[in-house]
């Protein structure tokens, strides 16, 4: 996408000849005459960078700088003067100009101190959004099968541009995939632009996306770009696409076909370049058989589909995301690193945790700051959960899960967790017991996320 110039200058022959000159090089080019207008302009088309005179009829550059700065502290300025004198330049670069070019201007000059100013910029933003990287939190935190299929499918699609479609139920992480893919791909230095489709107002959700000229709608006091102009060269994020009404689905889906939109209330075709990733909670193709989502728009952003396992299916991951959120815990102003049992991790362990790892971390969080001392022990536990222990005669809870499916699962893990340990690990000896081929017995073992070694510790411990 073309940057944007602002040349601001009373004489239009200047403004002719450096406008000539920047369109040569593919600029798009804004003029103004006079202070007023400009500001205007500013506001309303958000230039990339001003070319600013310094003698203007009424208000002169030098306070339109101050007040462009003001407003605008990232938008490189650079003054122009047919009085190159020395205390404008050094007054002009202290009201944060990037530069100064003495009139009339040469060709080369211009050209130069234009590409140099939006580098300038570009470095500026890059190293604001490296300052607001991706922080510990937003690690995936495991070492379970299925959190390492899902880090090496991570691998695999980031360096790619292709889009990729994020499934798996709420809570168990799907933004930080997407985040994770975006910070290991080869746009990880642009910006990454998320939208909520699920919590944004239907009447509002395309300027959000698409952005909207001013007076586009009644409070449109002012241009604003959209989420997809912000994504320009980065990775736009679309969660909860499902929830996305099917008349913004169309026009979602052109503009992923053509990477071309107008703002609301606009006419020119602006182009951009993103990488997306949608995600959602809910199962697509259910939705358009109730014709509630578009296949043509499913079938354009599934390209590599990714699946975000539930808690219940990486139990053996809770010990770890426990201790990590009880670090981060302690990295929080007047935070303090506070130490868990092990009979209140099994028990913890033992959850049916609908929320997933959200409802996990804000359980953690609420046990950290709720009890007493340096350690948070079985007592400290709310009742609901050390009634649901790790023993089926202690109230094992089959009659708080939701289906007989869920139920079967949940004492076929238990029921493997303890044998595996009674015979130490041995998968061999534990098949044989139970009456399972060794090859059907790992099987049930990858998929409900169970370590042999991890219960040979734990029977040796007892």
């Amino acid at each position: 996408m073309a940057k944007t110039i602002l040349v601001v200058d009373d004489e239009p022959n200047i403004l002719s000849t450096v406008s000539g000159i920047l369109q040569d090089e593919g600029f798009e080019v804004l003029t103004a005459l006079e202070g007023e207008t400009a500001h205007n302009l500013v506001a309303e088309e958000s230039p990339d960078l001003v070319l600013l005179d310094i003698a203007l009829p009424g208000q002169d550059g030098l306070e339109i700088l101050k007040q462009l700065k003001g407003n605008y502290p990232l938008l490189p300025v650079v003054m122009l003067s047919a009085y190159g004198s020395v205390e404008n330049a050094v007054q002009a670069t202290r009201l944060g100009a990037y530069d100064f070019i003495e009139k009339p201007p040469h060709a080369d000059k211009i050209i130069l101190t234009v590409r140099n100013a939006l580098e300038m910029a570009r470095l500026t933003e890059e190293n604001l959004r490296l300052r607001q990287k991706a922080t510990p939190a937003q690690e995936i935190i495991g070492k379970s099968p299925a959190i390492q299929t899902l880090r090496e499918q991570v691998q695999i699609v980031a360096p790619t541009n292709a889009w990729v479609l994020i499934t798996g139920e709420n809570g168990t992480g799907k933004e930080l995939v997407a985040r994770a893919i975006h910070r290991h791909s080869k746009r990880r230095h642009k910006a990454f632009v998320e939208v909520n489709c699920a919590a944004i107002p239907e009447e509002l959700i395309e300027s959000e996306l698409f952005g909207h000229e001013k007076g586009a709608f009644t409070g449109a006091a002012s241009k604003r770009r959209g989420k997809f102009d912000q994504a320009h060269e980065g990775t736009l994020f679309l969660d909860e696409i499902g929830d996305m009404s099917l008349k913004t689905q169309a026009k979602v889906l052109r503009i992923l076909q053509e990477q071309r939109f107008e703002r609301v209330g606009g006419s020119r075709p602006i182009q951009v370049d993103v990488r997306v990733i949608a995600a959602t909670n809910k199962n697509l193709e259910e939705e358009i058989e109730r014709g509630t989502f578009r296949a043509d728009l499913y079938y354009r952003i599934n390209v590599i589909p990714i699946q975000v396992p539930p808690l219940r299916e990486r139990r053996q991951d809770i010990p770890l995301l426990i201790e990590y959120f009880l670090k981060d815990l302690a990295t929080e102003p007047e935070g303090q690193q506070k130490i868990i049992t092990p009979e209140a991790v099994e028990i913890l362990q033992n959850q049916p945790w609908p929320g997933n790892v959200r409802e996990l971390k804000n359980c953690i969080q609420r046990l950290a700051i709720l009890s007493h001392g340096w350690v948070i022990d079985v007592e400290h536990l709310p009742r609901e959960l050390r009634q649901v222990g790790s023993d089926p005669e202690e109230g094992w809870p089959f009659f708080q899960l939701s289906s007989l499916k869920e139920a079967r699962a949940r004492f076929e893990r238990e029921f493997i967790r303890r044998k595996l340990a009674e015979y130490q690990g041995s998968v061999s000896l534990t098949a044989e017991a139970i009456g399972l081929e060794r090859s059907h017995l790992y099987k049930k073992m990858r998929a409900y996320g169970l370590d042999p070694g991890l219960e040979r510790e734990a029977s040796e411990g007892n």
